[in-house]
């Protein structure tokens, strides 16, 4: 498996306007820092937790999912450790591509989809029209990605502007295994239940509830998946006093139950 290396994101997925690039590789560093690219990008990764930053949201990326990142779009990618692996294919923008690709978004990898995207680890670098066979194939993975997706997860955060509403998301996530409620962060930082609803509606376009649900839920993938402890464990560390809520309310938002999870947790991070 290789490594990446001189940056190869920015040297060479776009040398080729109308190249396919493939490239699998150890990530070899906590960090990419952010950059973007003329194509749309597809993002797989395996054996740990990574982050993904773009200008306006923190995306969290779990085992058996991946990230469409449309061309064009800042984004920077923090794993867990540096021997995650990614798999990347990079395609050139059409007129006629789908609206699925002007949207940053998680979705889960089924059976047939991890079939496709494997076949193509034989694969690095350019592939050229000329190509065709190879060409032809990856350009219908691209294809059938619409079709095989058709459940975003909100596995995503949006950053707060207002100075106010920063300093509540930080105490929210520093006191995410508590029992805390609306009412309970109004009187915390003196502000008006209503206000308070606006306010996070306006910054964050979701209720409080929302945010503090998702929030819990990623702290919760990352506690199972980085973590690896146990889903009683999990639960009681995000708040949830009942097992059951817990992993209905886990499967509602990721789309799979804390179970599948860890059933299949040594089988991803290898």
């Amino acid at each position: 498996m290789k490594h990446y290396v001189n940056r190869y994101y920015i040297t060479e997925v776009d040398r080729y306007s109308d190249t396919i690039y493939c490239h699998h590789a150890v990530m070899g560093e906590k960090l990419i820092p952010e950059h973007k690219h003329e194509k749309g990008q597809f993002l797989y990764t395996e054996g740990g937790v990574v982050y993904l930053n773009t200008p306006e949201q923190s995306y969290f990326l779990p085992a058996r999912h991946y990230i469409w990142i449309p061309a064009g779009m800042p984004h920077s990618i923090h794993p867990s450790t540096p021997e995650v692996i990614m798999r990347n294919l990079y395609f050139p923008v059409s007129a006629s591509d789908d609206t699925f690709f002007h949207r940053t978004a998680i979705y889960p990898v089924d059976d047939l989809l991890m079939e496709l995207m494997m076949f193509t680890n034989r694969w690095n670098g350019n592939i050229h029209p000329e190509e065709e066979s190879r060409y032809g194939i990856a350009k219908s993975f691209k294809l059938l990605l619409p079709e095989l997706s058709r459940g975003a997860l909100p596995l995503a955060l949006p950053y707060p502007d207002d100075a106010r509403l920063v300093k509540i998301v930080e105490y929210l996530d520093r006191h995410i295994a508590e029992n805390i409620g609306f009412k309970h962060i109004a009187d915390q930082f003196r502000i008006s239940e209503r206000s308070l609803a606006r306010l996070f509606q306006k910054e964050l376009n979701m209720s409080f509830i929302q945010y503090f649900t998702i929030l819990r839920m990623l702290k919760g993938l990352t506690l199972l998946l980085d973590e690896k402890l146990a889903i009683n464990e999990v639960a009681a560390k995000v708040g949830y006093s009942s097992l059951p809520t817990f992993s209905n309310t886990f499967t509602r938002i990721v789309g799979v139950r804390p179970s599948e999870y860890v059933k299949h947790r040594g089988l991803w991070d290898r």
